[in-house]
């Protein structure tokens, strides 16, 4: 039997995920919950299923081994609760909350239904991310660089702050992830930002560019920067610094640099984003979900520091974790 899923929000990134699992045979697509009623039905109609506005109602109604939850940032009230604790699994994506406190209850229902989880985070699922993190066995790094350099997002919520986050919180996050998937955690955070630039966009009321720094468990040091005021993608990166070595780190491969103009350049040979949804199904159809690269609690650890330095922007202080 495939495993059967619900949607909960049918938006631009649900439709990746939907793409992704229609072309595989141990998934089935049986339901769409939007608040938007014409796109839970056009994702019903595209793919097979039935269309809720109410994500209740989508639960009461069908008979799910899964959710995904590809809501805005604002629109998490703790429907995941609800889910777990029907025994449901859950995929949410990324950031999983703007609430740390109502992430934490989250994380706890998961944890007491035993549900599996994962967030999509899919640069883990890079396989020259794997190669990353072999090196990273043998040589310490002392500093992560790190860039998200594009343009607004069109959505209309990810304009304004409260709503999305800001950019570091919302997209940005990827760069934060990856890190502390290399680098592990973090405990202070330091950041500030500008606003001012962007004053021909309606109703934008968001950072223009922020600068995030990080000091890590193992004593290394981070600087991640933001910016969206490009109308562009320029760059979206982490490099890492150690002694006698660079590796920069994107969607597109691995760049590692050394000594006497020595590059080495490795292309990614996987699609990550069908992968993670790959792995996240196979284990909800097998009970093993010791091949999912962030549960739902790793990643709220990742939502923490970006939250902390949003908290830091407004304090002017040093916030520690």
């Amino acid at each position: 039997m495939p495993v059967r899923i619900g949607f909960l929000g049918t938006g631009l990134i649900a439709h990746q995920h939907m793409e992704i699992l229609s072309r595989n045979p141990k998934a089935k697509m049986v339901a769409f919950c939007d608040i938007n009623p014409e796109a839970a039905r056009e994702s019903a109609e595209k793919y097979g299923g039935n269309a809720y506005t109410d994500y209740r109602a989508m639960l009461d109604s069908e008979e799910l081994d899964a959710v995904y939850v590809c809501i805005p940032p604002f629109a998490h009230e703790g429907q995941e609760i609800e889910i777990a604790r029907r025994g449901i699994h859950l995929f949410v994506e990324k950031p999983v909350t703007l609430d740390t406190e109502l992430g934490e209850r989250v994380a706890e229902a998961i944890e007491e239904n035993g549900v599996i989880s994962s967030v999509g985070y899919h640069f883990r699922y890079l396989d020259t991310v794997d190669l990353v993190r072999g090196i990273l066995r043998e040589r310490r790094i002392g500093m992560a660089l790190g860039y998200w350099m594009s343009r607004i997002w069109k959505a209309p919520w990810w304009k304004i702050r409260e709503k999305s986050g800001g950019q570091a919180v919302e997209q940005t996050t990827h760069i934060f992830d990856l890190a502390r998937y290399l680098l592990g955690e973090v405990k202070e955070v330091y950041a500030t930002r500008m606003r001012g630039l962007v004053n021909d966009v309606p109703d934008f009321r968001n950072d223009d560019m922020s600068c995030v720094m990080l000091k890590f468990e193992n004593g290394a040091i981070g600087c991640i920067t933001s910016t969206c005021i490009l109308d562009f993608k320029y760059k979206a990166e982490l490099a890492l610094v150690g002694r006698k070595i660079v590796i920069e780190i994107s969607l597109d491969g691995v760049r590692i640099i050394e000594p006497d103009d020595k590059i080495a350049e490795h292309k990614p040979s996987v699609n990550p984003k069908r992968l993670e949804n790959d792995i996240f199904i196979e284990a909800v159809e097998s009970g093993d979900a010791s091949a999912i690269r962030c549960t739902y609690e790793d990643g709220l650890r990742t939502a923490a520091v970006t939250l902390a330095a949003n908290r830091s922007m407004e304090s002017g202080e040093v916030v520690k974790l």
